[in-house]
C-alpha cells in the first residue's frame, strides 16, 4: 500500500465515533444516492478534478489504475449522488479502513445538504461493517466550509497516527 502524502500545513485529521448520535441521511429533493459502477470512473475523476482543482490526481489513465488497484478500494464504498438531470452531483470515495478519502460536491449542488447526507450514509455503512469510527483529512484554511460541516456532524480532531 502506498504511503499517504504527509499532512500539509493546516491539514487536520478528523474522526467521527460511530455511536448513538448517528442519524439516517436525508437526501435533498432531486438527488439520489447509488453505488459506484465501473463505467462511473471517468465521471468520478472529472468531478474530483473540478472540485479539488489541484492536479494531484493526474490524468484519468494514471488515476484510475492507482485507485482501482489500491487494496483499500472497494466499489461498494464509493457513493455517488445523481441529480435530477442524471448528472453526477457528488461523491464520497472511501477506503476500507473507514477513511473518507474524497468527498466532492459539484458547485451547482452545494448548499443543499448533499454532503451531509453522504457523510451520514458513509457513517452508517461503516458502522454496519463493524467500524467504531470514521476518519478523514481536510485543510482548515483551504476548506473552512468542509470543516464546519464535519464539526456539525460531530467529528473531532485526532492525532495523525490515528
Amino acid at each position: 500500500m502506498p504511503e499517504p502524502r504527509p499532512p500539509a500545513l493546516n491539514d487536520v485529521r478528523l474522526r467521527k465515533i460511530l455511536d448513538e448520535t448517528l442519524v439516517p441521511p436525508h437526501w435533498p429533493d432531486g438527488f439520489v444516492m447509488r453505488s459506484f459502477e465501473p463505467g462511473d470512473a471517468p465521471a468520478l475523476h472529472a468531478l474530483l478534478t473540478e472540485v479539488f482543482d489541484d492536479g494531484a490526481d493526474g490524468p484519468f489513465d494514471e488515476w484510475w489504475p492507482r485507485i482501482a488497484d489500491d487494496p483499500e478500494f472497494d466499489p461498494a464504498l464509493c457513493f455517488l449522488v445523481i441529480d435530477a438531470k442524471g448528472r453526477l452531483a457528488a461523491a464520497a470515495l472511501c477506503w476500507t479502513r473507514a477513511f473518507v478519502k474524497d468527498l466532492a460536491v459539484h458547485p451547482e449542488a452545494r448548499g443543499k445538504g448533499v454532503a451531509e447526507a453522504l457523510m451520514w450514509h458513509a457513517f452508517a455503512v461503516f458502522r454496519e461493517r463493524g467500524a467504531d469510527h470514521v476518519d478523514l483529512k481536510t485543510n482548515t484554511v483551504e476548506n473552512p466550509a468542509a470543516v464546519r460541516l464535519y464539526e456539525r456532524l460531530g467529528m473531532m480532531p485526532v492525532a495523525w497516527e490515528g
